[in-house]
């Protein structure tokens, strides 16, 4: 048996098979309403899982090949690449921040200002919020960030449209064997409480929102950035268990919530030590406070990031002893392995619960305008 294959075609299979169970949930009546709020939060993941298939699949699969055009696979792999925040080569903080300002921001604020009689500009909005169990976990820009597509485009399409697009999702995975399955698909989302959703909900005006709390008024752009930080940990803490309601532990949903916190840790050291964009000195003990516990500086460690590339692209690390990878573990018995103080998947789950907990109470904090209750 090759134990590296069987590694990437369980984890490809995995993840395939979780796309078709959460479309199973997405049927669910009873959530109805908070499909559109999720399926944004979830979208740059489902996009990483069709990039990372792909580029193992499609040399030896001219079938998969053929499903994916070549604006699709762009699409896709903006998507992908926008989960990598700061760590993303191509852009780097400056080039994030110029994105977010010169096309996200431009793009929403003439869509939808400037259409009112000059009188009652001053009502217009621009920004939508969405939460969840009182957690800001998306907004509409954080949306468009994520979705791969141009700004200006994502405005400008129509429900037919729009369904076009998702359909061609849809027919990758089920290529690849993705099934619905009847009743409940059993995966996060149906432990979803409607009530707790949009419970801030309302829409407001960026260029205000963005002048408080995070590094003040003089970072709006920075602000903005850190705004989809704080959603993407808030979205992986609030709504997505560590382990289902029979306590076992899902390899999709754990990878999700594992990569989210390792890019948003990573973002933020490379933002605390990036001579470019000084802070003021709250934002320097946010980020202490975020970096500095044992917990974290666990996930971070550089000896642990064959792991995270793991889960990334499915691929075993080569330096990995195969005598200790386990294909009916969750994570192939991995987690021993790259974090020594853990016996188990357990131990590094309850790790990452610790660094959730811990980020996101600072960066919600963080993100209140000083001095506030």
């Amino acid at each position: 048996m090759d134990i590296r294959k069987s590694v990437i075609q369980q984890g490809i299979a995995n993840d395939t098979a979780w796309v078709g169970r959460l479309v199973t949930d997405f049927g669910d009546p009873i959530r109805a309403e908070c499909v559109g709020t999720i399926s944004l939060c979830v979208m740059p993941y489902i996009a990483l899982f069709v990039h990372e298939s792909y580029a193992k699949l499609a040399k030896s699969d001219p079938v998969i090949a053929a499903l994916v055009s070549a604006d699709f696979k762009a699409i896709v792999a903006r998507s992908r690449h926008s989960l990598k925040l700061f760590e993303d080569t191509e852009r780097g903080i400056d080039g994030q921040l110029d994105y977010f300002r010169d096309d996200i921001l431009a793009a929403h604020a003439d869509h939808f200002t400037g259409n009112a009689p000059r009188l009652f500009r001053f009502l217009e909005t621009d920004l939508g919020l969405f939460s969840y169990a009182s957690q800001l976990i998306s907004t509409t820009h954080v949306a468009n960030f994520h979705l791969g597509l141009s700004p200006r485009d994502t405005l400008a399409m129509t429900g037919q449209e729009i369904t076009a697009f998702a359909q061609q999702y849809g027919r990758y995975f089920g290529q690849l064997g993705a099934q619905v399955p009847a009743g409940s698909g059993v995966t996060f989302f149906s432990q979803i409480d409607p009530k707790q959703m949009g419970e801030i909900g309302n829409d407001v005006r960026s260029a205000d929102y963005y002048s408080r709390g995070f590094d003040g008024p003089g970072s709006q752009d920075l602000n903005a950035l850190l705004t989809v930080f704080r959603c993407m940990v808030n979205f992986v803490s609030a709504a997505i268990p560590s382990a289902d309601a029979n306590g076992r532990f899902d390899y999709t949903e754990f990878k999700i919530k594992f990569l989210t916190i390792y890019q948003v840790l990573g973002s933020l050291q490379i933002l605390s030590i990036d001579q470019g964009h000084p802070l003021t000195p709250r934002s320097a003990r946010a980020l202490q406070e975020i970096l500095d516990t044992p917990a974290a500086q666990t996930i971070m460690d550089r000896s642990a990031k064959p792991f995270r590339n793991t889960l990334m692209h499915y691929n075993l690390n080569p330096r990995i002893d195969l005598s200790k990878v386990d294909l009916n573990d969750p994570v192939f018995g991995l987690a021993p392995v790259y974090f020594p103080s853990c016996n188990d998947l357990a131990d590094l789950t309850e790790i990452i619960e610790q660094v959730l907990a811990n980020t996101t109470a600072v960066i919600d904090e963080w993100a209140r305008p000083e001095g506030s209750a």
